[in-house]
């Protein structure tokens, strides 16, 4: 039987640069690879995400194997390990929503202006919280109460969920996503309903591994959300 190790990209950038990891991201998934790197673990197969903080937690676990001089395979791209576009969302939803709802609209313009103050500071709070108005957006976009030209909920999960039919069953596969990717399979592999991925994904740390074992018929969760390779407090983020 193979396993799938599952890696969520490490910290990411502020709101405006958030397709990229933070100075604090790289540390942690550099340390991810030296402590995958201390047990030994041997990959036969490697796959990432087109998104550049993927590829660049890939490249920092890579570059920890290399440099302790022992053997990493290539990493395959493959946009179907892609987190969902919620920059696309915000922005052809985020109109619609403020005129609908004023709530959200008071939120997201105190978000954008939080976002203008901050002048890009990685530690501002409104780059590391999900906020309300997040909320409300992605619950617009997962019910479909308004047309979205991207993809939707119900697309996402089934091409996340197609991903596991891609490995050979007695392959050890890394694969380096997002927290929703992870959350997906892990569903499939708990037989959750549907409406508990998205809760599974938000407390999904920043370079957590998840561990699911292929059987013959289904996957088994053999760790969740693990960071051994985060020993400080302050190094366990979430966004």
């Amino acid at each position: 039987m193979g396993n799938i190790y599952l890696v969520r990209h490490g910290q990411a950038g502020t709101r405006e640069d958030y397709d990229s990891l933070s100075d604090l991201g790289k540390r942690q998934a550099r340390l991810l690879g030296a402590y995958l790197n201390s047990q030994g673990t041997n990959f036969t197969a490697a796959y990432c995400g087109s998104m550049q903080r993927q590829q660049q937690t890939a490249r920092e676990i890579q570059s920890a194997f290399t440099m302790a001089g022992n053997r990493f395979p290539d990493v395959v791209t493959d946009s179907r390990w892609d987190e969902f576009d919620l920059a696309r969302i915000y922005q052809e939803l985020a109109p619609v929503l403020c005129e609908a709802n004023q709530e959200f609209r008071a939120e997201y313009e105190e978000m954008i202006l939080e976002v203008k103050q901050s002048a890009g500071a990685h530690d501002a709070e409104v780059h590391r919280r999900w906020r309300p108005c997040d909320t409300k957006m992605v619950e617009t976009w997962v019910a479909g109460k308004f047309s979205y030209s991207g993809e939707t909920w119900k697309q996402f999960c089934e091409r996340v969920a197609t991903c596991e039919l891609l490995f050979n069953r007695q392959e050890d596969v890394i694969v380096f996503t997002s927290a929703t990717p992870t959350a997906v399979l892990t569903s499939v592999a708990l037989g959750v309903a549907d409406k508990d991925i998205r809760q599974l994904a938000g407390v999904l740390y920043n370079s957590s591994y998840t561990l699911l074992r292929r059987g013959e018929k289904s996957l088994r969760l053999i760790q969740f959300n693990a960071v051994p390779h985060l020993i400080e407090p302050e190094l366990r983020t979430h966004r």
